[in-house]
């Protein structure tokens, strides 16, 4: 989160001239879904929002995947839940 964020400041920084705070708020606002408080000026930074908005929901996406796996992971063990295509035991019979 700290480097997805980070590239968001940096991008922010450099592409709309924004203080490193104005940068951090519209990073963070971005990674979490919200949007954008500072209205966008420049092509640049249109590019990069949009480049940026992409990422971050592909980033979102990832790491909820990656916390819930093993929730998810454990809830089918619970349940007994498992590929039933081939019985036990039975090789090629």
């Amino acid at each position: 989160m700290a480097a997805a964020l980070g590239i968001g400041m940096v991008g922010y920084h450099f592409t709309e001239n924004l203080a490193w705070l104005d940068a951090f708020v519209n990073a963070a606002m971005i990674l979490s879904g919200m949007g954008p408080l500072s209205p966008i000026q420049t092509s640049g930074g249109k590019f990069f929002a949009g480049c940026y908005a992409l990422f971050s929901g592909l980033a979102f996406i990832t790491i909820v995947g990656v916390i819930f796996a093993p929730v998810f992971h454990r809830f089918l063990h619970k349940f007994h839940l498992e590929d039933t295509s081939e019985p036990k035991g039975k090789e090629g019979k």
